[in-house]
């Protein structure tokens, strides 16, 4: 299809939809590893940060209108969000952006001459040497890069609910949205864990003393997040077919028990190939030694089987009480298991 976004001939444009703490960083990575895509790692932090204070829902469409420049590659929309105070020239440097350091597209040739990788080689990409190596690029240049691309995708977390993006998805917008079996359970015993609620996700006010965050997530920031899946579950439950088409769900488990045919599928799904060093590569990536809990971050080869029911022996029998009252309909659509009656 045509992208009323920026007129380009078969351009597509993918966002990632997903929530904190679900495996989505991995998801995108696969499509950051795609030779054909140019990708974008959670940009809407910037304008989150930025707009703070404020509850997330009343960003949501600021959230969508950026989404939709960034996707006709218009990036002088992060230097809104980005930039200290005072006259801009639009000829400087990008702003920094170290969560998109590990970009092939960044760290390879054409923008960046002195890499030791070309675009096209698969397999994750150390943000230190590319920090060292590249030098910072005007927008424009980004940009320009961008508009080679026959693939853009953006993988973020703050935009909440699907709704948010009819209007994007009446252009040729394809939305992919991770899920993973152990949610919401699998994000409380993170949550509980790290604090990574993002602020004025309950509209504001201080956060949390350390030793009341499980509480302060499972009291309330679960049920937002949980609602908000519950209404995109019953919005594509009920969505007509060119809706239908423009969408499609993902489990982060069939994802890590099945990575070479789930990658299949996803790739089919964004209409593009699959090379055979990117089967090995998601293939290896979910077949690590162990999990890794204490860098939550890192994208790394690890056992992400393991992942799948770690939050059984993370959340005490009340908490997962709590996830599951809180988020028992979604739960129920998305065909999760309850274990709260379990002996």
């Amino acid at each position: 299809a045509g992208a009323a976004g920026n007129g380009s001939a078969g351009k597509r444009h993918i966002y990632l939809h997903a929530t904190w703490r679900t495996g989505s960083s991995f998801l995108g990575e696969l499509f950051n590893q795609h030779p054909d895509v140019f990708y974008l790692y959670e940009p809407m932090w910037h304008l989150w940060q930025a707009l703070y204070p404020g509850d997330a829902l009343s960003l949501q469409g600021a959230l969508r209108d950026m989404l939709r420049a960034l996707f006709r590659c218009d990036f002088s929309v992060l230097r809104l969000y980005t930039a200290p105070s005072g006259p801009r020239d639009p000829l400087a440097p990008a702003p920094p952006a170290a969560d998109n350091l590990t970009t092939p597209v960044i760290c390879s040739p054409p923008l960046c001459p002195a890499a030791p990788r070309p675009r096209d080689e698969i397999g994750l990409v150390d943000g230190a040497t590319c920090e060292e190596t590249c030098p910072p690029r005007a927008l424009r240049e980004l940009e320009a890069e961008c508009r080679k691309y026959p693939v853009v995708v953006i993988k973020d977390v703050r935009l909440l609910e699907l709704g948010a993006l009819l209007p994007l998805l009446r252009e040729p917008v394809q939305v992919l949205r991770s899920r993973h079996r152990t949610e919401p359970r699998g994000p409380a015993r993170h949550q509980q864990q790290h604090l990574l609620l993002p602020p004025g996700l309950l509209g504001g006010g201080r956060p949390p003393q350390p030793q009341h965050r499980a509480e302060f997530f499972l009291g309330g920031a679960l049920e937002v997040i949980c609602q908000s899946w519950l209404r995109d579950l019953l919005l594509a439950r009920r969505a007509p077919d060119w809706l239908r088409r423009r969408y499609t769900q993902l489990r982060y488990e069939d994802l890590v028990r099945e990575p070479r045919a789930e990658l299949r599928r996803l790739l089919r799904f964004a209409g593009l190939t699959v090379p055979p060093a990117l089967e090995d590569f998601v293939l290896n990536m979910t077949r690590g030694a162990a999990y890794s809990s204490d860098r939550p971050f890192l994208i790394s080869a690890r056992d992400a089987r393991e992942a799948v029911h770690a939050w059984r022996e993370r959340l005490s029998r009340q908490q997962v009480r709590q996830v599951e009252a809180a988020c028992g309909e979604a739960m129920s659509i998305l065909a999760y298991p309850l274990s709260a009656g379990d002996a």
